[in-house]
């Protein structure tokens, strides 16, 4: 296969992959089946990943350096085609790193990608996800739009339509979370939240396949406020007060990480207002507020 590969593709030895983060997750939880699932919250960040086959190199070499899990996917990848393991991996990323906004699992996929470019592999995105199955729990961002997904198993449950125009003004409460050992900690929900979390993904679920954003926008800050006892976001309250005053859709947080946001319909009349007032008001809070866009 390699030889073959080879031929193909002599004179192409470069490259390119590309892949969005996510801000947190509309919906996290687990359902009365005991599966770890959430709602995926594509925005326009992205993880863009050059690779470059180098075959005389003996190795593989990462910038930066502390990229390794896209070391490691890259290796399997290329054992796995026995393709030659030596060249050069650059990783380009706007993603915030340890926020909950799927910077590792963007990389990943980009990652992937880039080596699929270089050799014409024409995986599929199913391939590409079971590989990383080996690697760490990821959030679904090697699927296109609003997913609903088993992040534990990284496994797809369900393809939920485009992800609609919006806005999220974030305040980053400070710190790093390190999201892969998060996910290994065990979720004391009872029976009764188990249900609830059905109840919530049926609904959002229908909500996103309708484009119906106040009920996306209800679901969302009903999931926020019930990860507070698994990670708390200290000023929660206070940017619940906010998002009532600027009349937002509601608020979205990262589940594994230190964001907290309102969302913002952007086809609104009132959304520069609505932005202005936002900003302005969770500037006079603890942290740092930035402004992120949903990958439509």
């Amino acid at each position: 296969m390699s030889s073959h590969l080879e031929e193909k593709n002599v004179a192409k030895h470069i490259g390119i992959g590309k892949s969005f983060g996510t801000f947190g997750e509309l919906l996290q939880g687990v359902g009365t089946d005991n599966q770890n699932f959430l709602i995926t919250l594509p925005i326009s960040r992205y993880s863009q990943v050059t690779f470059e086959s180098q075959p005389d190199f003996p190795d593989l070499i990462v910038s930066p350096s502390y990229k390794l899990k896209s070391k490691q996917i890259a290796l399997r990848l290329l054992r796995l085609y026995n393709l030659p393991i030596g060249g050069v991996i650059e990783i380009s990323s706007n993603i915030p790193v340890g926020k909950g906004l799927a910077s590792s699992s963007a990389d990943i996929v980009a990652t992937a990608r880039a080596i699929d470019h270089c050799f014409a592999l024409n995986m599929s995105t199913e391939q590409i996800e079971r590989l990383i199955q080996e690697i760490e729990p990821t959030d679904g961002v090697m699927y296109e739009g609003i997913v609903s997904y088993y992040h534990r198993d990284v496994r797809l449950r369900e393809r939920l339509g485009p992800v609609p125009d919006m806005s999220i003004v974030s305040l980053d409460e400070g710190g790093e979370v390190d999201t892969t050992e998060f996910n290994k900690i065990s979720k004391p929900f009872g029976a009764a939240e188990k249900s609830e979390y059905d109840e919530l993904l049926e609904s959002i679920s229908s909500a996103i396949k309708k484009n119906n954003l106040k009920i996306m926008g209800e679901i969302s800050t009903r999931s926020a406020l019930m990860n507070q006892g698994l990670l708390e976001k200290k000023q929660m309250d206070q940017v619940l007060d906010i998002c009532n005053t600027v009349n937002g859709l509601g608020i979205v947080i990262t589940h594994s990480g230190t964001c907290i946001g309102i969302l913002l319909d952007k086809s609104d009349t009132n959304y520069f207002r609505q932005l202005h007032n936002a900003y302005h008001l969770m500037s006079e809070l603890n942290g740092v507020v930035t402004i992120f866009h949903t990958n439509t």
